[in-house]
């Protein structure tokens, strides 16, 4: 039963989700947590791993979840699941698309996806934001912890990075690992 579970679940996420892993990102949040499946904690360190992994986020997601969930079995029936519906579209768009890409028609379907996309993954980077900086809630207390404020300056110095620099993503991750481990390190930081 959980098998089927996880393939519908990963279907219903890879048929629903336009514009890639991160637009995924708050359908994951909410099928997992609805399932019981992953905590929001967990969800987080998971995010932050899968980033430093090769292949596809939601793929990484997809088997992720799976193998915590069901072992190896789970594993191929998430990644199945959320995969299938991209296949599928795309097997289908790249037989049509090209006669109908001038249409107004599409031109309009286009023009709203592009800023729903957008608004998903601000949604998820909100979201995964306030998990990482601020998971216990905005208090008085954790704005004036030192684990709140290294981690704010790791988000702003790799940020800077990123937009001012044109920073390597993989030397970002790199960067900001090592930056966390000596901060943790340093200053005894709890996880």
């Amino acid at each position: 039963m959980i098998l089927l579970e996880l393939f519908l679940t990963f279907l219903k996420i890879g048929a629903f989700t336009f514009g890639g892993g991160y637009a995924m990102l708050p359908l994951i949040q909410q099928e997992v947590s609805a399932h019981g499946w992953m905590d929001k904690t967990a969800l987080v360190d998971f995010l932050a791993i899968s980033e430093s992994t090769p292949g596809p986020f939601a793929v990484n997601a997809a088997t992720y979840i799976g193998t915590t969930v069901g072992g190896l079995p789970g594993a191929v029936c998430a990644t199945l699941g959320v995969v299938l519906p991209s296949f599928v579209i795309m097997l289908i768009l790249a037989k049509i698309f090209s006669s109908f890409c001038q249409k107004q028609a599409v031109k309009g379907v286009m023009c709203g996806l592009r800023p729903a996309v957008v608004g998903l993954i601000a949604s998820a980077v909100l979201s995964v934001g306030q998990s990482a900086l601020l998971p216990s809630g905005i208090s008085f207390s954790v704005l004036l912890s030192l684990p709140f404020w290294i981690s704010l300056l790791i988000f702003l110095i790799m940020s800077l990075l990123i937009f001012l620099k044109k920073v390597h993503p993989i030397m970002v991750i790199v960067l900001s690992a090592g930056l966390g481990l000596i901060a943790g390190y340093a200053f005894n930081l709890p996880t």
